[in-house]
């Protein structure tokens, strides 16, 4: 395992760091963060989240990579928050959620401020945070047989971990509050139309199309684009810090209210 203090930014091996939630590979100019709990739909635990920060970290650090990419495995890109988790370990204990949250947070930061291109390749449905994730990143392309989903109002959690923040950003506020309230599924051609995804392809074209994004964003200036990109981030930037602090505070006290224990109690019982 990777030692918790280093002593300068440098790059480690993938085998290195001893991942147990993800599959991080480097093969220049791409590294690659695949998230694997297929059997949970690549929902994220605690463990999950600290090491997509470490794998951003490390990819940040690394000269060699010029674009990473962001996938799951197995039939769902991710699936959001671990509900069967939350049952155990969340729900009416707010200050564990608040340090749970905060390890959210810091994913979502080390991966928006990687400083090099990131592509989500969405080859199953991203529901909840598996939305928000796809949409950390800069660029995505999709299977044409998934869908996009929020249920957070159906589960005793506001989605106010990226969704809220920037889907007024992507897709206009109407649709945002369509999308949010409603809890519909969005086919990947209908995410593309809105805007929440760039491409979207066949099954079988989609390393394709992944590796023909990577090599037009790997022949770009890697300065010139980090600068361009912490510029673009501004609008996803000014939405998320003035509201993500609040909303780790409120959706940790929330967890003591009657309204997340049912949902989440009606959820554990399907």
């Amino acid at each position: 395992m990777c030692p918790a203090v280093l002593d300068a930014p440098r790059p480690a091996a993938p085998e290195e760091l001893g991942f147990e939630r993800i599959v991080y590979t480097k093969e220049p100019p791409r590294a690659t963060i695949r998230l694997n709990r297929p059997e949970v739909l690549n929902a994220f635990d605690f463990r999950m989240l600290r090491e997509i920060a470490r794998a951003a970290e490390d990819a940040s650090w690394d000269d060699e990579i010029r674009v990473v990419v962001v996938t799951g495995t197995g039939r769902a890109f991710c699936a959001g928050a671990d509900l069967r988790s939350w049952g155990e370990e969340l729900v009416g204990r707010p200050g564990e959620y608040w340090k749970w949250f905060g390890a959210f947070k810091d994913m979502h930061d080390r991966l928006r401020e990687i400083g090099k291109p990131t592509l989500a390749r969405v080859q199953g449905i991203a529901v909840g945070g598996g939305n928000e994730l796809q949409m950390a990143c800069d660029l995505a392309v999709m299977v044409d047989d998934a869908f996009i989903r929020h249920v957070g109002p159906e589960h005793g959690s506001v989605p106010a971990g990226g969704a809220t923040q920037w889907l007024p950003v992507f897709v206009g506020d109407r649709r945002a509050r369509e999308i949010l309230l409603l809890c519909e599924q969005i086919p990947a051609p209908q995410a593309a139309e809105w805007g929440l995804v760039n491409w979207v392809v066949p099954g079988a074209e989609l390393d394709a199309k992944v590796d023909d994004v990577v090599a037009k964003l790997a022949t770009k200036l890697p300065q010139t684009v980090r600068y361009t990109k912490q510029q673009l981030n501004w609008w996803r930037d000014i939405s998320w810090h003035e509201t993500v602090g609040h909303a780790r505070d409120w959706l940790a006290l929330s967890m003591l209210g009657d309204e997340a224990k049912d949902a989440i109690q009606r959820f554990l019982a399907q």
